[in-house]
């Protein structure tokens, strides 16, 4: 097994031309601005894309990016398992824009979507609310809605997954067309 490194903004930005760009956020978050050269091949799609990965890594290093880190770091986890080498940005896409890097956005994306940890801060809040408002007019059992929502964020925390997320990433909004996936699939064979 491979261990996955990470570089930082600067180190990225003075390789780009030589690395292979893998973001794993979901197509909406991708379309609102990714590093030049970016394929998106979002997270829960990594396994069925690992043998153009693992090509693409005998041809480029590969970086893997995310908006934050954190998903891009479970991706290098997965790809070090099937013995990928790959390195993760520091601080994600998050971390580029902040360095004062450009961002690119697709043609014609006028559509806006949330990034992932917005949606799931919306999720979990106005969850936690309805079991605060249910439990206050209807019954104090529903108090446990709101219970089980901080138990998931506090695992969430621990654990550096969250099942919250994989849960809004199968929303239509979240997940690449099929041939949105078989088209990066084919550029990734091409790079």
């Amino acid at each position: 097994m491979t261990t996955p490194t990470a570089l930082d903004t600067g180190e990225a930005r003075t390789r780009l031309h030589e690395l292979t760009v893998i973001d794993v956020r979901t197509p909406g978050e991708y379309a609102a601005g990714h590093l030049p050269g970016a394929l998106n091949i979002p997270l829960d799609r990594i396994q069925s894309a690992l043998p153009d990965i693992r090509d693409a890594a005998h041809r480029h290093d590969v970086l893997v990016v995310c908006a934050s880190g954190a998903r891009s770091e479970n991706a290098c986890k997965i790809l070090a398992e099937n013995n990928i080498t790959t390195t993760t940005l520091s601080g994600g896409t998050g971390a580029w824009a902040d360095s004062g890097n450009e961002l690119h956005r697709p043609q014609g994306s006028a559509r806006t979507v949330w990034g992932m940890e917005r949606q799931v801060r919306l999720t979990a809040g106005a969850l936690v609310l309805l079991g605060l408002v249910l439990g206050a007019l209807l019954h104090p059992a529903f108090q446990i809605l709101s219970a089980g929502i901080a138990g998931g964020l506090v695992f969430s925390a621990l654990t550096h997954t969250c099942g919250m997320a994989a849960i809004l990433a199968k929303l239509p909004y979240n997940r690449p067309r099929a041939l949105d996936l078989d088209r990066t699939l084919a550029e990734l064979r091409s790079r």
